[in-house]
């Protein structure tokens, strides 16, 4: 057996076994720039639903969206927010009743984002409950629309009579200061996003 007849089959295979990495390597690459062109248009395409078909939601989907909720980011890692979940139409019916443009009319569920204030032992930290509740209303809100769903975020604090009304309604503790109000569903007809999209409000180093 000459040196040719043993190095061409390791050649081949080599040649092979590269081929296939490579092609590997561009099928995770072509992967990776779908799943981060999936995120920017899931972002780039949200918008608020105010209008939604009878279907409910199945429960799994909420618990879903309530993860996402959840995987917001939180100063300190004190995660301060506590969710309450709406389905039943008497209740819906209820909040609609002390908030006026919660948008609640058609509205299969809402999921209200309150704070909890006994999470906190420094004054200073709690005064960033707003936005730890925010940044989790936000990851509902785009979960929701990857889910298919439409939804709308609906202020309560701190519109004081908004805020008695929510407490009054789903008897919320004196520790729990709901936030907003989120009307979910089915969309009921076409979304048009709008494009907020302002280079004049961006400054590079220094303003």
């Amino acid at each position: 057996m000459n040196l040719k007849s043993i190095l061409l089959p390791a050649v081949l295979l080599l040649g092979g076994l590269i081929t296939s990495c490579s092609n590997a390597d561009s099928q995770t690459a072509a992967e990776s720039s779908s799943d981060s062109e999936a995120v920017i248009n899931n972002i780039m395409t949200r918008t608020s639903v105010r209008r939604f078909t009878a279907q409910a939601i199945a429960s799994d989907t909420l618990q879903t969206i309530l993860k996402a909720g959840m995987a917001a980011p939180t100063a300190k890692n004190i995660q301060p927010w506590s969710f309450v979940v709406v389905t039943e139409r008497a209740v819906l019916d209820s909040l609609q009743a002390t908030h006026p443009y919660s948008n609640l009319a058609t509205a299969t569920a809402a999921i209200i984002v309150c704070g909890d204030m006994q999470k906190y032992d420094d004054d200073t930290i709690r005064q960033y409950w707003i936005q730890d509740c925010s940044a989790a209303t936000e990851n509902i809100l785009l979960a929701a629309h990857g889910l298919g769903l439409g939804a709308v975020w609906c202020g309560v604090y701190p519109s004081q009579e908004r805020v008695a009304g929510v407490r009054r309604v789903l008897s919320l503790p004196g520790n729990i200061m709901p936030l907003n109000l989120i009307a979910m569903g089915y969309p009921d007809g076409e979304q048009t996003p709008k494009d907020k999209w302002n280079p004049d409000v961006i400054h590079y180093q220094k303003w």
